[in-house]
């Protein structure tokens, strides 16, 4: 195979070219990112000058692009992460959402028309990937998302994928073209950047920062590991249903309270544990002998904060034999190992030095103009 993996320096992207590489190590992998401020091309640079791949730094909305990449290299598989993914910057600046999601799914969906169905004819796969958010709002007790759950996107990031799902379905139904789509839960593990909560807070909590929980902290969360959530796209891949999609979870339930609480606690077990912490992390509340539960502070919640997500992921699991191998407990846990493994990584990304590493990398102005203030 030969795969074009859109948004490949992202959190969710390049885990899936690690883990494509080493599963897949015959297959070329050609990837594609337009380094925005969450895209770091530093989270491939373990892949760089290996055979059979590439990257390309380049934008899904530039359709001469997408089509010469897929004549040029061959492309036969499509696995499309690229999006502008955080709600509360959906709030204050929809319009870059639209673009990304909703015009460049669009666009890669045409490039892929003309090649694949009125050019080579070749086998192909256009694999799209989305979120829970596009069903809305769980109740309580009600049961969870499933694969014919009505969408009822209630922020314009969600509403914004619900768009390009759409997108997905009717090109496969109109024009003909070979896809499927996977609908996941919240994603955590390496590289994920520091604006997401769980990163947020292991990161705030080092340094000594406040813990922002949304109103009483009691809306609940689905969280898969992002290794467990490759697997599963690889099994669509592999044996899914041509049309169909498959809905990833990970059978974490928590609300969001409990989980940063229980990031808290970890946390001070490592220091407790390590001495060497507080000497790395002085201005944690553990280096002066204050748990991190003290940092903790409720704020206003966001409009249209959904409540609960949930999702079932009996489709995945009976057709395709998927199941997820991380359990919650043992899933945070080394995910706050990695986090503080990998300080290098976050303090790059968090004071802005991957900017200098990337021009090193792939030549000066590598960034757009307009993209110059976003990170």
């Amino acid at each position: 195979m030969t795969l074009l993996v859109t948004g490949a320096a992202g959190f969710i992207g390049s885990n899936f070219c690690h883990h494509w590489r080493g599963a897949h190590p015959g297959d070329r992998l050609i990837a594609l990112d337009a380094l925005t401020y969450a895209g770091n091309a530093a989270n491939l640079a373990a892949l760089d000058g290996q055979a059979g791949f590439r990257f390309v730094h380049g934008d899904i909305t530039d359709g001469a692009l997408v089509e010469r990449l897929l004549r040029e290299e061959g492309i036969d598989t499509i696995v499309h992460f690229a999006a502008e993914s955080h709600v509360d910057r959906s709030i204050h600046g929809p319009a870059a959402f639209v673009q990304t999601n909703v015009v460049g799914t669009q666009v890669l969906l045409e490039a892929a028309r003309r090649v694949w169905l009125a050019g080579s004819g070749r086998e192909h796969r256009f694999h799209h990937i989305s979120t829970d958010e596009v069903y809305g709002s769980l109740g309580p007790e009600d049961p969870p998302f499933h694969e014919t759950t009505p969408y009822a996107p209630n922020s314009p990031y969600a509403a914004s994928k619900a768009a390009s799902d759409h997108l997905v379905r009717a090109w496969h139904h109109t024009y003909g073209l070979q896809v499927t789509t996977s609908n996941c839960s919240n994603n955590y593990g390496p590289y994920q950047f520091p604006e997401k909560l769980i990163p947020l807070v292991i990161l705030n909590i080092l340094h000594g920062r406040r813990l922002p929980v949304y109103g009483d902290g009691t809306q609940v969360r689905d969280w898969l590991h992002v290794a467990d959530h490759c697997r599963g796209i690889e099994a669509v891949l592999r044996d899914g249903r041509m049309g169909e999609t498959y809905n990833i979870g990970g059978f974490g339930e928590l609300t969001n309270i409990e989980l940063v609480r229980r990031l808290c606690a970890l946390l001070d077990e490592r220091f407790a544990a390590e001495p060497e912490l507080a000497r790395r992390f002085p201005d944690a509340p553990q280096a002066r002998g204050a748990p991190a539960e003290s940092l903790i502070e409720h704020v206003t919640d966001r409009p249209g904060h959904d409540r609960r997500y949930a999702i079932d992921p009996g489709r995945i699991t009976g057709e395709l034999g998927w199941s997820p191998s991380h359990d919650l407990t043992s899933g945070l846990a080394d995910t706050v190992g990695w986090y503080l493994a990998n300080g290098p990584w976050w303090t790059a990304v968090m004071d802005g030095s991957y900017r200098e590493w990337l021009s090193q990398q792939y030549g000066g102005g590598v960034l757009p103009q307009n993209q110059e203030g976003t990170s």
